[in-house]
């Protein structure tokens, strides 16, 4: 899952679902080479086996996390910040006195690459780290740049100097298109945050960005948060389905796969029941983003969000979700009927069908139906086989091969973390991914893709190379057993992973749109494309062997697993067209017409067809609306891009090298440097013929009447839903999936 605080005329291009930005200055000591190195071992024997720990290394230095050296400790994010704000005064200077033209553009560059190496990293630290300590100077460290950022945003001889560059038409057309094009998202983001505004206002937009941070950051932690109830509240036989402290329940999820029924429901109310400070939280969260939008000249938060997105709009936003909600509608109800049919079979005293129940009973379905027993396919699908299968895929499609490498003392946060180089069979080392893979206490229950440093060419001609987390929550491996992936965990690694490749092959000369800094309705396509790989049997078939005997996956129960995706997929889909929704009329209009949780309930009923249930508050563990407010669209959108290009590249061969190379040139390598639309037109020329024929022939067409964006890529992301569904291609984009 990517998403972005981002840096206003600094800003880091946004990445869903916790992206993160660009990485500290002693990262580059250690990764300048792109040679060989004889401490890289294979990726997929690294990944089965428990780390072994250092050897006993007495005078060793201790390099700090990512292997900056100052973040030995956590008083080394005060280091790194004075550093980089030091810096930034110097480029200040140097960007006012700088005549304008290309070096301009580079100038900007590097200052944002200075603040971001240190915010993208404190980014992932104060969620991330297991000590309290890190995670708080990492916390200060965020606000302190953030609050910089956006002061810099409002900086009129800073955007003075950009405005003579593109005030001058002879000299912006001698740039090169990636250089127009960072020089024109410059000015647009000094644009949004008010810079055209007199100094009283600019000073307020400052003061509402950075209350914003603050309250992101307060509602983020909040959608985590375990509910804890007195003991006795609950039934004395489903206690041992929950944690106690003391007398005390400890309620940290939904649990919605539990086969009880009462602990759904208990869960449910318990998880989801309103909490005072987090309601109030949110309420200031909208209302602030509403008043920093209009008082930079958008009517709406959405108006503002959606600046630079292929929707471009949020009325384009709502015709796609209304339209899709209308051809989703009769199939979801046959599956409400479907799955309220095998509540009635299981649980006939109680044949009502709850918001807790769809998971659970289209689980049972799925079961029932295909014999799709996750402990059946536990066995084939060991950490280090996945691994070696998303080695062996990259290897064929783009002659890149993933290596471990043993990380040095201090590096990691956590001794089970693995550090991988990607590693290109003519270009050399590309870059560095750590996997943050296991579960441990207050780790946030979420699959999430970082960036720690972004790649930029550097003006000695050396390309900054980038380093990307990837969170995810898997069990620990046992002595006698390796981390065994259920389908749906191999699916999120190959998602997550899709991420991972964006930031390594998103290779443009600024940091600013470097991998997944682009919109984000299109930074999901890499990772939502890998879900196809994910569900191809001749992919699957490389890796997928049983960790005891090597026996492979037999073809029938992949084939099996992908036929039970068709089950309950419309309902599945709905529910993200009903959170997309909310999301939409959360940023929009204020004041808003009723409470969240009123908006909640009405929406809910018109957009899912299930009923509210009294007394909770889902919004308020819609983390969602942090990173991707106003932008939680983005999921189906980009799914329906991902279907494009999968059938026109992948289809046919999923390792055709040509293929990979080309889908590499044309969309990866342009991480934000290319507009969107371009990219997503040139898949759609290349098919849109033949669909049409499809659909003609068919009678399908649908015709959406969308006037802002070309109406035939409309037509096509529809008609690209709708295949999704029928083929059962859909995964659902769960809160926290990074992107």
């Amino acid at each position: 899952m990517l998403c972005s605080r981002g840096l206003g005329g600094l800003r880091a291009r946004a990445a869903p679902l916790r992206p993160g930005r660009a990485g500290l200055g002693g990262l580059g000591a250690g990764i300048r080479a792109r040679g060989v190195s004889t401490s890289w071992s294979p990726v997929g024997a690294a990944f089965n086996v428990k780390p072994q720990g250092r050897r006993l290394d007495l005078f060793g230095e201790r390099r700090g996390l990512f292997g900056v050296p100052e973040l030995s400790s956590p008083e080394g994010f005060r280091i790194a910040q004075e550093n980089a704000l030091r810096k930034t005064d110097l480029l200040v200077e140097r960007a006012r006195c700088t005549p304008p033209g290309p070096q301009t553009v580079l100038i900007f560059d590097e200052l944002s690459d200075s603040l971001c190496r240190v915010a993208d990293l404190a980014d992932f630290v104060k969620i991330a780290h297991p000590e309290p300590a890190f995670r708080e100077a990492a916390e200060e460290a965020c606000r302190s740049i953030g609050t910089v950022v956006e002061k810099l945003n409002t900086n009129v001889e800073l955007y003075q100097s950009l405005q003579k560059l593109l005030a001058d038409e002879k000299l912006m057309d001698s740039l090169d298109p990636e250089t127009r094009r960072v020089a024109e998202l410059f000015m647009f983001d000094f644009e949004i945050s008010g810079i055209h505004l007199d100094k009283e206002k600019r000073k307020r937009a400052v003061d509402l960005n950075v209350k914003i941070l603050d309250l992101s950051s307060t509602f983020l932690m909040g959608t985590n948060f375990p509910t804890k109830i007195e003991k006795h509240l609950l039934p004395a036989h489903i206690h041992h389905n929950f944690v106690f402290t003391g007398d005390h329940v400890i309620i940290d999820g939904l649990h919605a796969e539990a086969p009880d029924p009462l602990v759904r429901e208990a869960a449910y109310k318990i998880f989801l029941y309103p909490n005072a400070d987090q309601l109030k939280c949110l309420e200031e969260l909208l209302s602030s983003r509403d008043l920093l939008a209009k008082l930079v000249g958008y009517s709406t938060y959405s108006h503002r969000a959606l600046q630079g997105t292929i929707a471009k709009n949020p009325e384009t936003v709502m015709e796609f979700l209304e339209k899709l909600s209308d051809k989703l509608s009769e199939r979801t109800i046959k599956d409400f009927e479907m799955i309220r049919g095998m509540k009635m079979k299981l649980n006939p005293q109680n044949s009502e069908l709850m918001p807790w129940d769809p998971p659970y009973y289209s689980g049972v379905i799925r079961a029932e139906r295909y014999n799709i027993e996750p402990s059946l396919y536990c066995p084939f699908f060991s950490l280090g086989a996945c691994m070696e299968g998303l080695n062996i895929l990259f290897n064929k499609l783009l002659g890149i091969s993933l290596y471990a490498e043993q990380p040095a003392k201090g590096e990691v946060w956590c001794e089970d973390v693995r550090k991988l180089a990607v590693v290109h069979e003519s270009e050399g080392l590309l870059g560095y991914v750590y996997c943050d893979f296991f579960q441990r206490a207050d780790k946030p229950h979420q699959d999430c893709h970082f960036t720690i440093r972004g790649g930029r060419l550097k003006e000695d001609g050396d390309y900054q190379l980038p380093v990307v987390v990837l969170m995810l929550n898997l069990p620990h491996s046992s002595r006698n057993l390796p981390t065994l992936l259920t389908p749906g965990m191999m699916e999120n690694l190959f998602h997550e992973m899709g991420h991972a490749m964006h930031s390594m092959l998103g290779r443009t000369r600024y940091q600013h749109v470097t991998g997944t800094r682009c919109p984000t309705d299109f930074a999901e396509v890499p990772s939502i494309l890998m879900e196809y790989f994910a569900n191809d049997y001749r992919v699957v078939n490389q890796f997928a062997r049983h960790y005891q005997t090597g026996q492979s996956l037999p073809k029938n129960m992949v084939s099996r697993l992908c036929e039970s995706k068709k089950v309950c997929a419309a309902a599945d889909m709905q529910l993200q067209v009903f959170y997309a929704t909310l999301d939409q009329i959360y940023h929009g209009k204020h004041p808003l017409r009723k409470s969240t949780t009123d908006i909640l309930k009405e929406t809910q009923e018109k957009f899912y067809g299930l009923p509210y249930v009294p007394n909770t508050a889902w919004q308020l563990r819609f983390s969602h609306l942090v990173g991707y407010g106003a932008k939680y669209y983005s999921y189906l959108m980009s799914r329906a891009v991902a279907s494009m290009v999968w059938k026109e590249c992948f289809l046919q061969d999923p390792f055709n090298r040509a293929a990979g190379e080309r889908y590499r040139r044309e969309m990866l390598a342009h991480g934000g440097g290319k507009e969107p639309m371009l990219m997503v037109q040139d898949e759609k020329t290349k098919m849109l013929s033949n669909w049409l024929k499809v659909t003609q022939q068919s009678g399908a067409g649908l015709r959406t009447g969308i006037r802002p964006v070309d109406p035939f890529l409309w037509t096509t992301l529809l008609h690209g839903r709708m295949q999704l569904l029928r083929e059962g291609t859909f995964c659902q984009a769960t809160n926290g999936k990074q992107a």
